[in-house]
C-alpha cells in the first residue's frame, strides 16, 4: 500500500484509489505535498483542505482540456477531463454529508467524466434502468469480438464507491477483451442513486438486482442465460445476497468478502478496524436512511449472509486480500464455507506474491482484477487468450 500520509489511512486509501483510476504521480505529488499537516487535523478541517487542493488540480485540467478542444485536439482533451473527474470525485468522496458545495462538486465530477468519455470515444455508454419511479444509472461496456448475444457481468458498488470508480479501475475493460460485457450500476445507497435520487441502501439487494436483470433481458445483445454479478467491498454482501435470491444470475464474484457487516459495525464502535471515509457514522446513516446511530445499528442487524449463501446454486468466486485493514479475512472463509450448494466454489486469497493484499485490492488491483476477469470468462463462456 502506498502510504503518502504516515498517520492517515483514509487519505492513503483515497490516494491509492485515485492511482488505480489513472491519476498521474506528478499530479499526486503536487496535490499531496502541501497536505502533510492537514492530514493530521480533524475530519472537517482536513477534508476541506484536501478538497480545495484536489479541486484546484481538477479545475486546472478542465481549463487545459478546453484549450485542447479549441485547437481540435479532442483526444488530448478527453484524457485531461477523465483525470479531472478522478480528482473531483476523490475530493467529493471525503466530504461530510451535507457539506456546503458537495453537490456542486459531484456535478462537476459527472460533467468532467462525461466529457472524457465523449471525446475519447471509449467503449462505455451511460444507461438508465427504471426503478421505483426513478432510475438507476449505469455504465455499459460492450464485449469485444463477439457476434451474437454476449455474456455480461453486472458490477455493483460498496459503501462509498461509484460506478465511475469501478469503471476506471479497469475490470470492465479487462472483461471486454475476454468477450464479456459489463453493466456497472449505482445501486441504491451509492453514486447517483443516493445523491441525485435519494435512493438509500437496502439489505434485500435482490429487490433492485432483479430489476437490473429484467432490463438486461430486453437487450438483444445480452445472453440472458449468461448474466453474472460481482460486488466490491460492501458489494461483497450485496452480491451474494442478490445471487442467492435471484435465480437468473449464472454466477457470482466478491472482490473483498463481507459476510457479516453487522459485526464489523459493532467492532468499529469499539474502535477496531479502519474506516473507509471520514465522518464515518454520519456517512453510514445517510447511506442507509437512518435517523440516528441507534436506528442504523438496528438496520445493520440484517446485513449478514448467515443462512443466505447456502441458497446459492451457481458458480461463485470469493476473493480477499490477506492484509485487509477493514474487513477481517475470517469473513472470506465463512462465505466460502457456507457455499455448500454451489457447483463450483472457489476461495482466492491475494498475497504479497501477486499483490492486492489490502481491502478489495485497492493497493494494486491489476493482477487481482485479471484473476477475476479470467474466472468470469471461463465460467460464462468468454475467452482468456
Amino acid at each position: 500500500m502506498f502510504k503518502y500520509f504516515p498517520t492517515n489511512y483514509v487519505w492513503n486509501l483515497s490516494v491509492n484509489l485515485a492511482i488505480e483510476m489513472g491519476a498521474r504521480m506528478g499530479e499526486i505529488e503536487e496535490m499531496c505535498a502541501p497536505l502533510q499537516e492537514a492530514a493530521k487535523a480533524n475530519d472537517a478541517t482536513g477534508s476541506q483542505a484536501f478538497r480545495t487542493i484536489w479541486s484546484k488540480m481538477a479545475e486546472k485540467l478542465c481549463g487545459l482540456a478546453r484549450e485542447d478542444e479549441a485547437a481540435g485536439r479532442l483526444l488530448s482533451a478527453g484524457e485531461k477531463y477523465s483525470r479531472a473527474a478522478t480528482y473531483f470525485l476523490t475530493g467529493e468522496r471525503l466530504q461530510a454529508h451535507g457539506a456546503p458545495g458537495r453537490m456542486a462538486l459531484y456535478q462537476a465530477f459527472l460533467d468532467a467524466f462525461a466529457n472524457g468519455l465523449r471525446l475519447s470515444h471509449e467503449n462505455c455508454e451511460r444507461v438508465e434502468i427504471p426503478y421505483e419511479g426513478k432510475v438507476l444509472s449505469a455504465l455499459y461496456v460492450h464485449a469485444e469480438g463477439v457476434s451474437g448475444p454476449a455474456p455480461l457481468l453486472v458490477q455493483v458498488n460498496g459503501l462509498d464507491s461509484t460506478k465511475e470508480m469501478k469503471y476506471r479501475v479497469g475490470l470492465p475493460s479487462w472483461l471486454a477483451k475476454r468477450g464479456v460485457s459489463s453493466l456497472i450500476v449505482d445501486q441504491p445507497g451509492t453514486g447517483e442513486a443516493l445523491r441525485l435520487h435519494g435512493l438509500t441502501a437496502r439489505y434485500d439487494s435482490e429487490h433492485w438486482a432483479s430489476r437490473v436483470v429484467d432490463w438486461l433481458e430486453t437487450r438483444a445483445e445480452v445472453d440472458p442465460k449468461r448474466i453474472g454479478m460481482e460486488g466490491v467491498s460492501l458489494g461483497g454482501y450485496y452480491c451474494p445476497r442478490a445471487v442467492a435470491f435471484e435465480p437468473r444470475f449464472a454466477c457470482g464474484v466478491v472482490w473483498g468478502a463481507n459476510h457479516d457487516w453487522r459485526d464489523v459495525q459493532k467492532r468499529r464502535l469499539e474502535k477496531e478496524g479502519s474506516f473507509p471515509v471520514p465522518h464515518y457514522w454520519s456517512h453510514v446513516q445517510w447511506v442507509w436512511g437512518a435517523a440516528n446511530l441507534e436506528e442504523f445499528m438496528q438496520i445493520a442487524e440484517n446485513v449478514h449472509l448467515d443462512g443466505v449463501v447456502e441458497k446459492i446454486r451457481v458458480p461463485f468466486l470469493v476473493t480477499h486480500g490477506e492484509k485487509d485493514s477493514q474487513i477481517p479475512l475470517k469473513w472470506a472463509h465463512r462465505t466460502y464455507e457456507q457455499l455448500v450448494n454451489s457447483p463450483k466454489r472457489e476461495l482466492k486469497i491475494f498475497t504479497e506474491r501477486e499483490g492486492g493484499v489490502q481491502h478489495s485490492s485497492f493497493d494494486n488491483s491489476i493482477n487481482a482484477g485479471h484473476y477475476i476477469a479470467d474466472w468470469v470468462a471461463e465460467t460464462l463462456g468468454g475467452r482468456t487468450a
